[in-house]
């Protein structure tokens, strides 16, 4: 997708005239514009009515803005776009137990509106399309080093058979709607309280997708700031344990997806600029020996939970 900030000024609307106006703050929203073929309206809107559903819960979160027929998807030129309230905020701290309490608390809360009754249209967090698809693109365009290539192959095999284990051993946990990307950079933090932002890759999955971007670190690390989230969470949501089994292979699913995503969109000029080291041999080494670290994190132990 493509945001852009819109700042609408001198709309009119102002008591004291079209001068007041001109000088008067702009209003400031966001712009998405949705690329084409990723989404299909049935599933844009979808999202737009599960952030809604928050939204009415008076839950911390950026809903779309409708206009006065309620519709929040529009059209122009062949483009599909919304528009949204602009929020601002700072990151969450993650060394802060009071704030991963507080992150804990809202997404258990949207769990539990997200487990009311099921997405029709949205995906769904599988090994197929966030592992098996990305690798077989990667494995077969010409960005990855012809000399890494088949260490690249066995690894990630390797590395997706260790994941369905670890998705076979946790078939039985409950699928609810999620937020689905939620790492820091979607948390906005004010004198309030966090909100969240971006909700355009909602899917169903496991609860613990909308936690474990917020675990990263060394083992004693990352089992106390699990226990902090989790603190808060269970105040609003029961959590399954079994789900913590699962940490480690969204984390290898992700990794894979990522780069598969920027090998997507390549050709788009955007993203050379936001990746310029992407077609350098030293990017493919660190991937893939970052790659190699979740072989053994994946054999490690379940995190512990009290």
């Amino acid at each position: 997708n493509r945001v852009y900030r819109v700042d609408i000024v001198g709309g009119g609307s102002s008591d004291e005239g079209p001068e007041a106006d001109r000088n008067a703050a702009p209003e400031r929203l966001v712009a998405k514009f949705y690329r084409p073929g990723r989404w299909s309206d049935d599933a844009i809107l979808e999202d737009h009515r599960f952030t809604q559903q928050l939204a009415d819960a008076e839950l911390p979160v950026i809903p779309p803005l409708a206009d006065e027929a309620g519709r929040t998807l529009f059209f122009h030129g062949g483009h599909r776009f919304a528009l949204y309230p602009c929020r601002g905020g700072r990151p969450p701290e993650l060394d802060d137990p009071d704030h991963l309490e507080q992150l804990g608390r809202l997404i258990a809360r949207i769990h539990a509106i997200g487990a009311t009754e099921p997405f029709k249209f949205r995906t769904v967090f599988d090994i197929e399309s966030m592992g098996e698809e990305p690798r077989a693109y990667l494995m077969q365009c010409d960005l990855v080093p012809d000399y890494l290539r088949q260490n690249y192959g066995v690894l990630t095999a390797e590395l997706l058979e260790q994941v369905r284990a670890q998705f076979a051993r946790c078939s039985g946990v409950a699928q609810i709607r999620l937020h689905g990307d939620l790492h820091p950079g979607n948390v906005l933090w004010t004198e309030a309280g966090p909100h969240l932002v971006d909700f355009d890759d909602a899917r169903t999955g496991p609860a613990i997708q909308d936690l474990w971007m917020f675990l990263s670190g060394d083992r004693a690390y990352m089992t106390a700031r699990l226990a902090d989230l989790l603190a808060g969470y269970c105040e609003f949501c029961d959590f399954d344990p079994l789900e913590l089994h699962l940490i480690e292979a969204l984390r290898t699913l992700r990794m894979i997806h990522h780069v598969a995503w920027i090998a997507r969109r390549w050709s788009d000029p955007a993203f050379p600029r936001a990746f310029p080291g992407f077609l350098e041999p030293r990017f493919w080494e660190d991937h893939i020996h970052n790659l190699r670290e979740q072989v053994e994190l994946l054999q490690q132990p379940v995190l512990v939970w009290d």
